[in-house]
């Protein structure tokens, strides 16, 4: 297998006179991983929706195997064998897994007589559950979509895909909401398409996985190419220098706060059957608690309970020596307990409403007058300015744009703030930096330091484990809605979190 299967010549593109791709040129080689990195506004999205036939180039030209290839509509690049994972996933929640999966394209079964044709349903399910154990998804295909975790989300979404039998695949940030074991298994098949032929676009802004996966690399800046070729010759401090425009050696910030010795928050045999079982600890005052764990662990699932999403069974949990399980989401937000949830898109923010509005979503009730609940405006305008001056919003930004309008990193920035604004006490961060770049992720961890500083606890639940290792304090480890072990940062060790999140697994396997 040799040869090029997508070219790209000098593509560009403009959005109302900014210009937002310029010159770009690549190839994309048959069989083989090409990586596409870049920060988060470098024009990665907009060159994926040209491929994927979304968005129309202003100039440029691109070629399939030699032909010319210039497709208006996203069927148009279906029909030429390409298939796009979005980062922000694109599934019916109220369908069943094999309805996503064969949405466009349903097995059918010839009627009789006067009936028409109609879907046959169990070459449906048959082939549905083929594709599932192919990504590892231990699920059935009549189940809905909703009953899924934003990972098992993932995997589907990847199955999906390879049912339509692309010759080139790309792949937005498809690894944000797995775990490292996910990670493997997805790579293990990610590497059997290239081995057949396929071509592969992976977009990520995880660059030891790029370096892992990928055989060349392109970066882009400020939509442009700035640095393209085999993946051998780029390092890690090379990628990111090229993806910054700077030399970047600190993956972390300087850690500020310490734990006071206070306890803030306490959870106390916190269970809900099925779904997690006599959890117990506890944060200081200006500690950062992690959560590590493999999907499925409970992880998210006890976020919620300590929010008060879900229900919980039995158990305890206070703030600052108070308990609080009985009250409402609302009343533990006026106590200072706050979530930035998994899914930004989904529940963080009011996607089309602008970035203002979102910001003082949770904390409006702080600026309003107690006796008639009149909305203090000035107060809260320069509040805001304040707020988006620390989350390190660009100043330029209009803040009556829709928030939907911004880059990842960004949206997590105003989510970020719309809480710090209301000043919680205990903070609890379900995949803070999922899908933003590293300048964006070096910043949120400096917020999180900060807010530390000020006394706040904070629990962060993450799938990067060098992200815990970086971050926190301590790291508490999930299997199977248990607690399995609880790590000082003196004996952080990355093997023994990933041994203590399969302790359940392993005693399952040595039970057979």
């Amino acid at each position: 297998m040799s040869g090029s299967l997508l070219k790209l010549d000098a593509i560009g593109k403009s959005f109302h006179g900014v210009t937002v791709l310029h010159d770009v040129s690549f190839d994309v080689p048959v069989g083989q991983v090409l990586g596409l990195i870049g920060e988060n506004g470098a024009g990665k999205s907009t060159l994926m929706n040209i491929i994927g036939g979304v968005l129309l180039p202003d100039v440029g030209r691109m070629t399939i195997s030699g032909t010319s290839y210039a497709p208006h509509t996203a069927r148009d690049a279906q029909a030429a064998g390409i298939a796009f994972i979005h980062q922000e996933l694109n599934l019916f929640s109220n369908l069943s897994i094999a309805e996503n999966i064969f949405l466009t394209q349903f097995p059918m079964k010839r009627g009789l007589g006067r009936f028409g044709a109609s879907i046959d349903r169990r070459a449906m399910y048959k082939q549905s559950a083929a594709l599932l154990e192919q990504v590892g998804l231990s699920v059935l295909p009549w189940q809905r979509a909703d009953s899924l975790s934003a990972g098992e989300r993932q995997l589907l979404e990847i199955a999906k895909a390879i049912q339509l039998r692309p010759r080139l695949l790309i792949l937005d940030e498809p690894t944000t909401s797995l775990t490292s074991r996910e990670t493997t298994r997805l790579f293990e098949l990610l590497q059997s398409l290239r081995t057949q032929g396929m071509a592969l676009i992976y977009i990520s802004h995880a660059l030891g996985d790029v370096r892992q996966l990928c055989d060349r690399v392109v970066v882009l800046r400020d939509g442009a190419v700035v640095g393209q070729g085999l993946m051998e010759e780029f390092g890690i401090d090379r990628l990111v220098s090229l993806m910054v425009g700077r030399e970047s050696s600190q993956q972390f910030p300087d850690r500020h706060s310490k734990p006071t010795g206070q306890v803030a928050f306490r959870a106390r045999q916190v269970t809900q059957p099925g779904i997690v079982k006599d959890i117990s600890f506890e944060i200081q005052q200006g500690e950062v608690v992690g959560i590590s764990g493999l999907m499925g662990s409970g992880r998210t699932e006890l976020a919620r309970i300590l929010f008060g999403l879900d229900p919980l069974q039995s158990g305890t949990i206070e703030m600052s020596g108070q308990r609080i399980e009985r009250l409402s989401t609302r009343e533990r937000i006026q106590r200072g307990l706050a979530m930035l949830t998994e899914s930004r898109r989904d529940d963080g923010l009011c996607m089309p409403d602008s970035i203002a509005n979102n910001l003082k979503l949770v904390a409006e009730p702080k600026f309003s007058s107690r006796v008639w609940g009149i909305l203090k405006r000035p107060a809260m305008s320069v509040a805001m300015t304040d707020m988006r001056q620390a989350v390190k919003l660009n100043p330029t930004v209009n803040p009556h744009k829709p928030v939907q309008t911004l880059s990842g990193g960004n949206q997590q920035k105003v989510v970020l703030g719309k809480w710090l604004l209301n000043e919680p006490k205990v903070l609890i961060l379900d995949e803070p930096t999922r899908g933003i770049d590293v300048g964006a992720k070096f910043e949120i961890y400096g917020l999180i330091d900060q807010l530390a500083t000020t006394g706040a606890a904070i629990l962060i639940i993450s799938s990067e484990i060098e992200e815990l290792l970086g971050v926190c304090d301590r790291i508490l480890v999930m299997s199977q809605g248990e607690l399995r072990d609880d790590i000082a940062r003196e004996d952080f060790d990355a093997d023994r979190i990933l041994r203590s999140s399969l302790k359940a697994d392993q005693a399952s396997e040595d039970a057979v």
